[in-house]
């Protein structure tokens, strides 16, 4: 981890050094799948831009595989380093890409049925017996962005004006552990329902793959400096 922000406290240095002869700069409050964040904006060149920038989301929601119901709550903590290309220096269409630290990362709670038990692996198991069932998803740490948006470049006149990006975040195959505790149903059924769940995390795994690429969709009102 102390590699990966070392990695981009350099992209952030070269980004103000590059753009320590600017006289303007932007600063954009935004929302978006993202969660809540800002993004300062700093002009390279006239059609080149540099952004840093940061969000937060918690968003809490239900999901199942085949045979069990979970809570999960989505926890977005991204910090990114971003170029923006516009085709012109009059364009408000532009191209960007970069890295974002991903801070990504998924709370899993099971959820027993109506009538008190987990279904793993075509076994019945009751809750009280076998205990609390949680795991969590994780992500790659360093994420490549792509995408397009619209917003006036920073080298423009100075005021407000309205900026929104959409692309997606490629943080990787999902990583997933799931696990039991308070386990009081004998040494050979604990046994049992341990394997079950490591069978129930393959499934689990399979039914958040979908968030390989984080779709990314923000709008935001920025003020140039």
């Amino acid at each position: 981890m102390k590699k990966t922000f070392a990695a981009f406290g350099l992209i952030a240095g070269l980004m103000t050094a590059t753009a320590s002869h600017a006289d303007v700069v932007g600063m954009a409050g935004e929302i978006g799948t993202t969660g809540i964040g800002f993004h300062a904006s700093i002009p390279l060149q006239p059609n080149l831009n540099a952004r840093l920038g940061l969000g937060y989301l918690g968003y809490s929601y239900s999901g199942s595989t085949s045979d069990m119901e979970y809570k999960l709550k989505l926890k977005a903590n991204t910090y990114d380093a971003l170029l923006d290309w516009y085709p012109s220096a009059d364009s408000t269409f532009r191209l960007t890409t970069g890295l974002a630290y991903n801070g990504n990362k998924i709370d899993v709670d099971a959820q027993p049925s109506a009538a008190g038990s987990y279904t793993v692996n075509g076994r019945s198991y009751s809750a009280g017996s076998v205990g609390q069932v949680t795991g969590k998803v994780s992500f790659n740490k360093v994420a490549p962005y792509l995408g397009i948006g619209w917003g006036r470049p920073s080298s423009r006149e100075k005021g407000w004006s309205f900026s929104t990006d959409i692309g997606v975040l490629l943080q990787g195959s999902p990583r997933t552990t799931l696990s039991n505790n308070g386990c009081a149903a004998g040494a050979p059924v604990c046994a049992q329902f341990a394997n079950d769940l490591a069978r129930e995390n393959d499934e689990l795994r399979d039914e958040v793959k979908r968030f390989k690429a984080y779709p990314v969709l923000r709008i935001g009102v920025s003020y140039k400096f």
